[in-house]
C-alpha cells in the first residue's frame, strides 16, 4: 500500500508528509547532534556545545542554533555582562523530540555492533 500526501503548508515550512517536516526542523547532519547534547546535558553556552561537537564551525553551529530557534525548538537566553553569555536549552517543543533523538542514539550503538560483528 502506497499512502499519497499532498501538498501542505505549516507556518513558512511547506511539504508533502509529516516526516518530510520533522526533517525539516530536526533533520541534517548537525541538528541532532545538537539536540541529543542539549537533551542530556541540559542548558549550554555556544562554547561548551562546540567543545563537545568539535567537528562544526562556530558559522555553521550559530546557523543551526538559528534554525532551531526560529522553529521554536530550542531558545536562546542573552545574558546583559561583559563578556557577553549566551545559553541554549530545549523549549518543551523541543524536549518532545527526544525520546525520537534518544532511538537514533541507541539504534546508532546497535549499527556500531552489528558493524563489529561483520568486518569489510
Amino acid at each position: 500500500m502506497v499512502s499519497e500526501c499532498s501538498l501542505k503548508t505549516a507556518g513558512t515550512k511547506t511539504y508533502y508528509c509529516d516526516v518530510e517536516l520533522t526533517l525539516q526542523i530536526i533533520g541534517g547532519k548537525w541538528k541532532p547532534i545538537i539536540l541529543f547534547h542539549l537533551g542530556a546535558d541540559g542548558t549550554l553556552r555556544f562554547s561548551e556545545i562546540r567543545r563537545i561537537i568539535p567537528n562544526i564551525t562556530p558559522k555553521m553551529l550559530t546557523q543551526q542554533l538559528r534554525q532551531l530557534e526560529s522553529d521554536g525548538v530550542v531558545s536562546r537566553k542573552v545574558y546583559a555582562q561583559v563578556p557577553p553569555r549566551v545559553e541554549y536549552e530545549l523549549t518543551g517543543l523541543g524536549k518532545s523530540v527526544m525520546p525520537i533523538i534518544q532511538q537514533l542514539s541507541r539504534w546508532g550503538r546497535q549499527y556500531e555492533g552489528w558493524l563489529e560483528r561483520h568486518p569489510k
